[in-house]
């Protein structure tokens, strides 16, 4: 599975959650171990999702690609109006599939513990695309993290594999936690170009309901390392 567009993301533990910040679902802190996979490197480009539409005949209407030309500034920028089950569908079609927010999170982290974004504890116009700049960038625009994933912080909000929780960091298992069995809302991760830079913290999260598409809502996916 692995090639240019995916970084193995090595076994390993972290505590996930808050450290710094008192984030009221994002606590407690706790103790989470994760096999080996891979990520992309990048958010999903419309590019990318385009050739999913065409080659599969997936059903995306003409009304949608008209609010993703409208708002996005070309084939590099991250997909936009994505539900999440249009990103679904477009892992399914990559052999791949969407991260669990564990995954999420400790890949996004890059190997540093107890931080604040991807890359420290502070934020700045040179790390990540967020609230002032009025749209998205090319993906890759900025330096990636220490596992060489790019815009982990900013841009468009990922959806997440899990169901969401407020509550759920107080009973995950340590091991490849999936989240809820079940629920209304998904998870999406990230902050996105319009968002406070509280919203780009790694350990924030957010909810909402798989049905909805937004202009800064778009994805990333991940998939199993079989150990070859």
């Amino acid at each position: 599975m692995l090639d240019d567009s995916m970084a193995l993301i090595p076994a390993g533990s972290f505590e996930m959650g808050d450290h710094l910040d008192d984030i009221f679902d994002a606590m407690t802190v706790h103790s989470v171990e994760l096999d080996a996979f891979y990520m992309d490197i990048h958010q999903v480009t419309v590019g990318k999702f385009r050739e999913f539409v065409e080659t599969s005949g997936y059903e995306f209407d003409d009304n949608r690609w008209n609010n993703v030309l409208k708002y996005s500034l070309g084939d590099d920028h991250p997909m936009i109006f994505a539900s999440w089950f249009d990103a679904s569908a477009y892992a399914s079609w990559a052999g791949k599939r969407l991260p669990t927010e564990a995954e999420w999170e400790y890949a996004a982290r890059g190997g540093l513990a107890g931080k604040r974004y991807a890359w420290g504890d502070e934020l700045s116009r040179e790390n990540a695309n967020y609230l002032g700049l009025g749209s998205t960038m090319p993906v890759g625009s900025y330096e990636p993290n220490g596992y060489g994933l790019y815009d982990v912080a900013g841009n468009v909000w990922e959806w997440c594999a899990d169901w969401y929780e407020e509550d759920y960091y107080s009973r995950s298992p340590v091991k490849n936690p999936k989240g809820p069995e079940s629920g209304e809302v998904r998870c999406v991760r990230g902050g996105t170009w319009n968002n406070w830079r509280c919203f780009l913290r790694v350990a924030t999260r957010k909810e909402c309901r798989p049905d909805q598409m937004y202009r800064n809502f778009g994805f990333r996916c991940a998939a199993d390392f079989s150990g070859e």
